[in-house]
């Protein structure tokens, strides 16, 4: 019996020691494939200074007036992310992307993801790669709350804002939600090569769900590689455990009464027993601007994926109807 139990022992020994050899081999080899990768996908933007770390700025387009698409949360790689959006607005407009630290050609930063931080640091980034204001701020989701608070506390920098299914501030409480979280051990995600093979085993889930031809194999590609750098990694998990913060220092702010707002959003939203819905919420947080209007859509949370040219057509309607 003692044979039997010793035997059984050598068994689990030697197959958890066979366990950590291979997680040790997997890890190397993802460390090393992510700096080829990071070797050969360049950055398509330029990479500024800011709190002596480095974000990277992408710009594309002419025009008068600077949109400035922001990311949702976890958002690996929003230049990538944004493609087909960016294509149609720099026809008629410059369009713009701060990759937040953490997130696509970025670096990690050591500062907390306070909204604070987030909109100081947008602003040196736009300011160090001199693009300048007054820009129309264009959040898609948590964003939603740095536009806001950029908006009350840099009024004079924002001409308009336009959401992409925005997070604003007041949705909680409309909707008597609870903020989202992250657990921490996401952040190992990244570095010890899970996100890497979980890319080889399913990447749909962290491609676009657009249809064929809407980004290209490049952009893919390079969508998958930066997934697996950058996925969930400590200032995401941390962005996202600061929402609650950062809902409670602006809940009680408005965007201001004469600024244009346009806001898309998800046409077949959850709607409450008492009729509440994106679309009632977001018809609040509307300006007496005349030009403020709420525009909803068929598609994913992603609106961008799939409506991209509808939504530039609305844009460039919106522009039109305040310049």
């Amino acid at each position: 019996m003692k044979k039997k139990r010793k035997r059984g022992w050598v068994y689990v020994r030697n197959g958890l020691a066979i366990l950590l050899i291979l997680c040790i081999g997997w890890s190397v080899f993802s460390t090393i494939m992510t700096a080829y990768e990071q070797g050969t996908y360049h950055p398509p933007g330029e990479r500024v200074e800011v709190d002596g770390k480095k974000m990277h700025v992408y710009s594309k387009g002419t025009g008068d007036e600077t949109i400035v698409l922001m990311s949702g949360l976890g958002t690996a790689a929003p230049v990538l992310d944004f493609a087909p959006l960016i294509d149609e607005l720099s026809k008629k407009h410059r369009v713009v992307v701060v990759e937040p630290f953490g997130y696509g050609w970025s670096d990690l930063a050591e500062t907390d993801r306070t909204v604070e931080n987030m909109v100081r640091e947008m602003r040196a980034a736009l300011s160090k790669a001199d693009i300048q204001g007054p820009y129309i701020l264009m959040p898609h989701s948590v964003s939603g709350i740095y536009s806001m608070y950029y908006a009350n506390h840099y009024p004079e920098e924002v001409k308009a804002v336009i959401g992409i299914d925005p997070t604003l501030p007041g949705a909680l409480d409309y909707f008597n939600e609870s903020p989202p979280s992250m657990p921490g051990f996401l952040k190992y995600v990244a570095p010890s090569g899970i996100g890497r093979l979980a890319l080889m085993i399913d990447s749909r889930n962290f491609l676009p769900e657009a249809g064929e031809g809407t980004y290209s194999k490049e952009n893919l590609d390079q969508t998958k590689a930066i997934s697996a750098w950058k996925g969930y990694n400590r200032n995401v998990v941390a962005e996202a455990n600061a929402i609650k913060k950062n809902i409670d220092q602006t809940k009680d702010m408005a965007f201001p009464a004469d600024m244009p707002v346009l806001f898309f959003t998800k046409e077949a939203g959850k709607t409450t027993d008492d009729g509440k819905n994106n679309v009632t919420f977001l018809e609040t947080q509307l300006t007496t601007e005349p030009a403020s209007r709420v525009v909803p859509l068929d598609g994913h949370h992603y609106l961008h994926w799939t409506r991209s040219v509808e939504m530039s057509r609305e844009v460039d309607r919106f522009v039109e109807s305040f310049r």
